[in-house]
């Protein structure tokens, strides 16, 4: 099998609804099995990003915030958006001091992640940040936002008993976990 065909065929597209975030495209296809089929896709206009701070402690730092299209309060590593043009590094190290006001000075790639390649191309990347510096944050204006430092331990555990479910802070935990487990990260 050749994983590099697309077994789709487009027949048309048209943009369902467009917003300086997001795009939403309705296509007309014929899927791989030959029959007429609509497909969705939301394109975001930014990269996703998301950062695992890690202090000396072994704590780690945990946003807050109602997500309205959830309807509910989560708790998440500082996440955000970057322009597909920028470094996403660059755009970790504004997003955390936005949301945070934390400096670090060493940072490592934890992964390149899809968040939901179901229905969107939205391409996010996850960072460990740690030899930090403290500051004031400056959250955006839609931004309500609460911080705590909580164990690495405990935020694992939130993770795993369904505390934390937003993709991006599950995963980086999640790897950052692995990474301790196999004596890669102290």
């Amino acid at each position: 099998m050749d994983y590099n065909k697309n077994p789709w065929t487009t027949t048309s597209s048209k943009t369902i609804y467009d917003n300086p975030w997001i795009n939403v495209t309705e296509h007309q296809v014929i899927n791989p099995s030959g029959g007429d089929g609509i497909y969705g896709k939301v394109h975001f206009k930014n990269l996703a990003i998301g950062i695992v701070v890690l202090d000396e402690e072994d704590q780690i730092w945990l946003v807050g915030q109602y997500r309205y299209p959830l309807d509910q309060y989560s708790w998440e590593i500082p996440e955000g958006g970057g322009p597909h043009d920028v470094d996403p590094l660059d755009s970790a190290k504004r997003e955390l001091l936005e949301e945070t006001g934390v400096t670090a000075k060493l940072w490592f790639e934890l992964m390149q992640i899809h968040l939901s390649n179901s229905v969107s191309d939205e391409k996010g990347y996850i960072y460990l940040a740690q030899n930090l510096s403290y500051g004031d944050s400056e959250p955006e204006e839609t931004e309500q936002l609460e911080l705590k430092k909580v164990p690495f331990e405990k935020a694992y555990q939130m993770v795993m008993n369904g505390e934390i479910t937003d993709s991006m802070s599950v995963a980086g935990i999640m790897k950052v976990k692995l990474l301790k487990l196999q004596g890669k990260l102290l």
